[in-house]
């Protein structure tokens, strides 16, 4: 029998990765290393991620009319994603990201939209009825800010349960927050939201209450080899991450976000969830790429095993 509903709402890019010794500065040229191409976009990670940690989804987005999107949406298939609702867009390219990728595994990024910019309210009226039956919707902003807005609402009038990752940073109405249920910025992304820079625990305590104050129940900010600040109605404490090897972050917050909402509706307790979505991520940063790097839940159980959790 399968679990619980969960709806991804999100982007589908194809990732072009090179890896250089630092950041170049305007105008300066430098020699990269290992350039790959991967399937990448936060909304097609962190579905992958939720179909490969076990979740029962289905994914809205849109792929170009060109080979590369074909080759994606089959790749989404294999991940045990509902494709039904990722449409192919006539005279449109897949979105693209340009990503390099420094010797401490710190990512810079560049997206082109394409195709995710046919992801309007009117191509989400198509998916209404699929919205309104899910017990979760997971978005993030690399799809038109409209389309998230009228799903928030959507979602939020029929008791969805709904969860964004409010990545790329950029402000948001207080008429969109009033609507999310659980969000999970990082540090920047919670500056922006909030106007409060993050260096202490004190600092994600105050920008969670900020959060909660415009309506959003639960506030979980992501702050890196740290862990996470965990706040639900006030009531907030850090989650600690687990330490290993980074190889390269590219997708380890959105590895994190498929296994938190993949643990909620498994059941699991918020922090409980949040030490699984941890684990995930931990692996994933373990190797190159975005979805070539989302572990399995059975290597995620695995590492919570080892690390006594």
């Amino acid at each position: 029998m399968k679990g619980k509903k969960l709806i991804v709402l999100g982007s589908v890019n194809v990732d072009h990765i090179l890896n250089v010794p630092a950041f170049p500065q305007p105008g300066e040229t430098l020699s990269g290393s290992n350039y790959q191409i991967s399937f990448g976009g936060k909304g097609a990670n962190q579905a992958v991620a939720a179909g490969r940690l076990g979740a029962n989804i289905q994914f809205i987005a849109a792929v170009g009319n060109d080979q590369l999107g074909k080759q994606i949406k089959q790749q989404l298939q294999e991940d045990n994603i509902e494709t039904c609702s990722v449409s192919t867009i006539n005279g449109e390219n897949t979105g693209v990201a340009l990503i390099l990728v420094n010797q401490q595994g710190e990512n810079q990024i560049a997206i082109y939209a394409g195709a995710n910019s046919a992801v309007t309210p009117e191509y989400l009226l198509e998916f209404k009825d699929d919205i309104i039956h899910a017990d979760a919707i997971l978005m993030q902003l690399e799809t038109p800010l409209a389309t998230i807005k009228q799903a928030a609402k959507l979602a939020k009038a029929h008791n969805t349960q709904v969860i964004l990752n409010p990545a790329p940073a950029q402000k948001l109405s207080d008429d969109l927050l009033k609507h999310i249920d659980i969000i999970t910025p990082n540090e920047t992304e919670a500056e922006h939201l909030t106007g409060i820079k993050i260096v202490t625990e004190q600092d994600a305590h105050h920008a969670a209450n900020v959060l909660h104050d415009k309506g959003v129940t639960t506030v979980i900010i992501t702050l890196g080899s740290k862990g996470a600040w965990v706040s639900s109605s006030g009531v907030g404490e850090l989650v600690a991450g687990f330490k290993v090897d980074a190889v390269d972050t590219i997708g380890a917050g959105d590895t994190f976000n498929g296994m938190l909402v993949t643990a909620l509706l498994d059941g699991k307790r918020l922090n409980e969830a949040v030490i699984s979505a941890h684990a995930a991520a931990a692996l994933s940063v373990t190797k190159p790429g975005a979805q070539t790097s989302v572990p399995t839940r059975k290597q995620v159980d695995e590492f919570l095993q080892l690390q006594g959790k």
